[in-house]
């Protein structure tokens, strides 16, 4: 008898586990650890956005801070509980955990699981590191520095662990055909949601890129249509749904306009100086970047090619993804530089503290601006990135599509 996700229902003992994997009526259903998986993901993002809110308001005052315990929590989390399911897979007595399981260095364990340990690992390094980095080169120092990187390596091996984890029992629903069962269409939509963070997470490693001051020039769009694309590719080929970029890009744009409502309503004071500006309540993120056009542009374009070869599907992707983000974002960030912006929903009011009036974000003035061939010349070279990653995306979606253990 082939595994299903039911069979991994948490409830009971090993030997109750391998009973209902035999009954007669099999149901779908979500796993404990990959409930425990979506908590740990979505604890890093919110700390994440919580914590560079926390730099931009206050400054790094320690790093016992609530953004850094959440963030963090995402590492432990993810290396209990897969570890608990490494060695419970290893040296339990579960056949039915072992059926779906691959062996790593003697171990045994869902593939998923192997990952996420690695990527909790990873985030728990990661802390000393940044603690001793800021002590070396200062209290606020860049996103993309050494230890950042590895953190966010980690939480992005914590989110591919647990969408590995996700899609292995979607992927066993389909073998034995309860695509219908509502167990499957929840695993669909927590493998699109967890896409959606992973995909915020893209488009928060390129904050330094994509100011809105910077998106009347090539480079943020470059540097999106490297982020970007290849992540919407392979959750629409893996999860199989019609509107699966659609869906994970909302998951961003509602949470970044979520944290523009919300972390304005906390006061907060600059511990370090120069204060430029007057700080007095958390500052929250830029307006998102309205990647969910291109990405409904790409799920109505995906329908209606599905009988094309990969590499034409994806050539025509790149040129529509960033043609579509373009055509709708360029406009938006002229609004943004408008008075008319600064308001509680585009948030463009909200500055640093050490933001200083001469500063082209307080002037509202764009920087790296393009026209003309340049301009042509950078697009280009994007599409070409959007066209690697939606082929690269798509290819990689495809062998997930077989992943069932």
């Amino acid at each position: 008898m082939s595994a299903t996700a039911g069979s991994l229902h948490p409830v009971g003992s090993p030997a109750a586990t391998d009973a209902l994997a035999q009954s007669s009526i099999q149901r779908v259903s979500v796993p404990w650890y990959v409930w425990c998986g979506v908590l740990a993901v979505t604890s890093a993002a919110i700390g994440g956005a919580w914590d560079v809110s926390w730099h931009r308001s206050i400054g790094r005052d320690s790093f016992w801070t609530p953004a850094h315990m959440a963030i963090y929590a995402c590492g432990v989390l993810a290396a209990v509980v897969c570890g608990y399911l490494i060695f419970a897979t290893t040296f339990g007595k579960s056949q039915q955990l072992k059926k779906i399981s691959v062996s790593v260095l003697g171990f045994r364990a869902p593939l998923g699981a192997f990952i996420a340990a690695w990527g909790g690992i990873a985030m728990l390094t990661s802390a000393p590191f940044d603690n001793w980095w800021h002590s070396a080169y200062g209290l606020d120092v860049k996103i993309v520095s050494p230890p950042h990187t590895l953190l966010i390596l980690g939480i992005r091996a914590v989110g591919v662990g647990v969408l590995f984890l996700i899609l292995s029992a979607m992927n066993r629903a389909i073998t034995d055909g309860h695509t219908e069962d509502q167990g499957y269409h929840k695993l669909q939509l927590l493998f699109l949601f967890l896409g959606g963070l992973i995909v915020s997470g893209q488009m928060f490693f390129l904050l330094e890129y994509t100011w809105d001051v910077m998106l009347h020039g090539s480079t943020a769009y470059v540097a999106m249509a490297i982020a970007v694309p290849v992540a919407l590719a392979m959750l629409s080929r893996a999860s199989q749904h019609r509107w699966a970029a659609t869906l994970a890009a909302a998951v961003y744009t509602i949470f970044a306009i979520a944290e523009i409502l919300i972390l304005p309503l906390f006061p907060a004071q600059p511990k370090l100086g120069p204060v430029f500006y007057p700080v007095t309540h958390l500052v929250p993120a830029k307006f998102p970047i309205l990647i969910i056009v291109p990405a409904l542009a790409l799920d109505l374009l995906w329908k209606r090619t599905r009988a094309w070869k990969t590499w034409q599907v994806a050539l025509l992707s790149g040129a529509v993804f960033v043609a579509v983000l373009v055509a709708v974002e360029w406009p938006v960030a002229s609004f943004l530089m408008t008075p008319a912006s600064a308001n509680r929903f585009f948030g463009t009011m909200y500055f640093d503290y050490n933001s200083p009036s001469w500063g082209v974000d307080r002037l509202r003035q764009f920087i790296e601006t393009q026209q003309g061939l340049a301009l042509f010349r950078g697009l280009s070279l994007a599409a070409i990135c959007a066209s690697v990653g939606v082929w690269i995306g798509l290819s990689f979606g495809s062998w997930m599509r077989k992943v069932q253990r």
